[in-house]
């Protein structure tokens, strides 16, 4: 299975404990193509775009494109980046363009520690 950086996936986010983000969703994978070892990449999933988001710098905006395959306006969670094994990885669905990749970069490194800044 080829799996790469920027592309949208349908992901198994169970088994869930707590407050992560469950079931079967979409993600996009934010891990370089050749970063590690081990048959695992990092992702971040997406939900259902809320007004209230807004307010929550590491939730991203994505509206529907033809290129990312949504089906609706939707937000990156940039707090919940994740190392999945490849196997959750169900379906291709889409790709995000590079400016958005970057984007996601930038706010999951923010999450750590507000003062990063990423250079590109």
């Amino acid at each position: 299975m080829n799996i790469n950086q920027g592309e949208v996936w349908m992901v198994k986010f169970y088994p869930q404990m707590g407050s992560e983000i469950s079931k079967l969703r979409p993600a996009v994978i934010v891990s370089h193509n050749t970063i590690g070892k081990l048959p695992l990449k990092t992702i971040v999933p997406i939900t259902d775009w809320k007004s209230n988001y807004v307010h929550y710098p590491w939730m991203l905006n994505i509206k529907v494109t033809k290129a990312n395959g949504l089906s609706k306006t939707s937000a990156i969670d940039c707090f919940q980046v994740k190392n999945f094994a490849n196997e959750r990885l169900v379906e291709k669905i889409g790709i995000v363009e590079d400016t958005l990749l970057a984007k996601i970069h930038q706010t999951i490194a923010k999450t750590l520690n507000p003062n990063y800044t990423l250079m590109y």
